[in-house]
């Protein structure tokens, strides 16, 4: 390769690197490609001497290919060096960009350990950047892991090269380019050769079925749930090819309409992670799929690849099981957990989670109170998140990524309208209903419970929350509420409970203690509620007994 210091780099050379690059992406398995980077160090990027050493399962490297010397092919080839080795290697020495230098003034300190190494002979150098028979000069090869950071698969090692300088900025690069790409095509040879064995084993499981293609055709066109082939790579991946009567029936489309569309197509919107997440052999997915009419039915996925006797062409087999009815019952079992059963209002836990999931530990600091930065109408419009980037009172704004908690506040104590919106809780108790149980028994109870709760949802907007505590204890939660717009709706609310309601052709009345409690961040559910019947008992007790009459 060229000297360093020329200003530009001869167009041979680039061509030379071109091919060997593409050269990695020709061969046809994965000792064929470990073989054409060791080569591509020697023929492209002007090294004497390349080795490329493979991460085993186990974690050590083992020498899987060497190019430029049949004497070194022989000594290293096969041989294993430990994890811990390699990676006292890659921490010493020179970083230059991933490449790690080490040169031979700190090389003597590896002669002993078990990595295979090799040394080409020479002289001693003569100058500064010559290089040395005993330097070191690696390239890790990483694979990427996405947000996990970087894997290592194995490390090229090279030895002197050819103009017996050490490399400059641009052989370096170069050789970090190499290794990169190196990477890509080692990573791309094993998926090749795991999916080779896989359609092997798929190969063996499927015999019988293959067998003959008309048993295969009566199999897939008759199977009672929904069979899908679709290609698999190239610039129609994913089209559906074929699909059965099962499928078309459940999708309500023909089988020459299904051949224009791919799953992808016809998956709901907040599926389409799934399916993309779901691998193509052997993959499984729970999702839900357009129908003709535009409504979605749930279904089971499960993917197989298939090829023709002779390698062929291969596909995706797609099963597709009809899971609507079990779907439903999951949901109706999540439901009856979070409601209750007799009003169909959400119950107890799901009251106490809705209300948790708006309250932190942390109480906001209330308008124009003091702290070392100012008052908190300095802040004010910075908005409930503090602008998204989080706000700590006793050290000041915070660049916090994760700060999106609004904060619940509570209007002002007495009659002074802030202007304040809070989140209400109002606690409803129902008067007289006891004297009703009794006196008519369960059945009249139970009808006046589903009465209420049906005139308390009338009554509330969409998005506030009406709750069942238990017994004849209603809670309702509305945001956005000042003082008065809740005073106001504790009246809409027991005046909605006082007529009468006829069961079996009997009139009977309840009445309904309502206290008003405000949620605020610091405090908890069980705070909250508490606080809202107090209220309530202090309400109740305000009245008259004659009004709390009912029956």
């Amino acid at each position: 390769m060229e000297t360093e210091s020329e200003p530009y780099v001869r167009l041979a050379t680039l061509r030379q690197l071109h091919q060997v690059v593409a050269d990695l992406n020709t061969a046809r398995s994965l000792a064929d490609t470990l073989q054409t980077v060791a080569n591509g160090i020697v023929a492209g990027l002007g090294y004497e001497l390349a080795c490329v050493n493979l991460v085993r399962q186990d974690g050590d490297l083992v020498v899987a290919a060497v190019a430029g010397n049949a004497a070194a092919e022989s000594l290293l080839a096969g041989r294993v060096g430990s994890r811990t080795s390699w990676e006292r290697r890659l921490s010493m020495g020179e970083a230059w960009g991933d490449l790690r230098f080490i040169p031979y003034t700190e090389g003597w300190i590896l002669t002993d350990d078990d990595v295979p190494q090799w040394h080409t002979d020479g002289p001693e150098p003569r100058f500064a950047d010559e290089w040395h028979p005993m330097d070191r000069l690696f390239a890790p090869m990483y694979q990427s892991k996405g947000r996990e950071g970087r894997d290592l698969i194995g490390v090229i090692s090279v030895d002197r090269p050819r103009n017996g300088r050490r490399p400059g900025a641009w052989g370096q690069e170069a050789l970090q380019m190499y290794a990169s790409q190196s990477a890509i095509a080692i990573s791309n040879a094993r998926l090749r050769a795991n999916m080779q064995r896989a359609l092997v084993r798929l190969e063996r499981e499927q015999q019988a079925l293959r067998a003959s293609e008309e048993s295969f055709r009566q199999a897939f066109e008759y199977a009672p749930s929904g069979m899908a082939i679709a290609e698999l790579g190239g610039d129609q991946h994913g089209r559906l090819l074929r699909t059965n009567d099962a499928l078309c029936r459940l999708l309500g489309r023909p089988a020459s309409a299904m051949r224009r569309y791919s799953f992808s197509d016809l998956v709901h919107p907040e599926d389409i992670g799934t399916l993309l997440r779901t691998s193509a052999e052997g993959g499984r997915a729970e999702l839900r799929l357009a129908r003709r009419d535009g409504t979605y039915v749930w279904v089971s996925l499960r993917n197989s690849v298939v090829a023709d006797a002779a390698d062929g062409p291969r596909f995706l087999l797609t099963h597709v099981e009809d899971i609507e009815e079990r779907k439903r019952h999951e949901l109706q079992l999540a439901h009856r957990a979070s409601h209750d059963s007799l009003t169909g209002l959400p119950n107890s836990a799901e009251l106490r989670s809705r209300l948790s999931a708006r309250l932190c530990n942390t109480p906001p600091v209330p308008a124009g109170a003091e702290s070392d930065y100012g008052t908190y109408g300095d802040y004010a419009d910075l908005g409930g998140e503090y602008g998204g980037l989080g706000y700590d009172f006793d050290h000041g704004p915070v660049n916090d990524p994760y700060a999106h908690h609004t904060h619940t506040i509570a209007p002002a104590e007495g009659d002074i309208d802030d202007g304040t919106k809070g989140l209400a809780v109002l606690f409803c108790d129902l008067d007289g209903f006891k004297s009703i149980n009794d006196r008519f028994g369960h059945h009249t109870g139970d009808a006046v419970l589903i009465e209420v709760a049906r005139r308390l949802s009338t009554c509330v907007r969409d998005g506030d929350t009406v709750a069942r505590l238990g017994g004849d204890e209603f809670v309702v939660l509305a945001d956005g509420l000042g003082r008065a717009d809740a005073a106001d709706l504790a009246v809409r609310l027991r005046n909605a409970i006082i007529p009468p309601i006829r069961v079996d052709g009997r009139a009977v009345r309840v009445g309904a203690s309502i206290g008003i409690g405000w949620a605020h961040c610091g405090m908890t559910a069980e705070e909250v509620l508490q606080s809202a019947d107090e209220r309530m008992y202090i309400e109740k007790r305000s009245r008259p007994k004659v009004q709390r009459r009912a029956g």
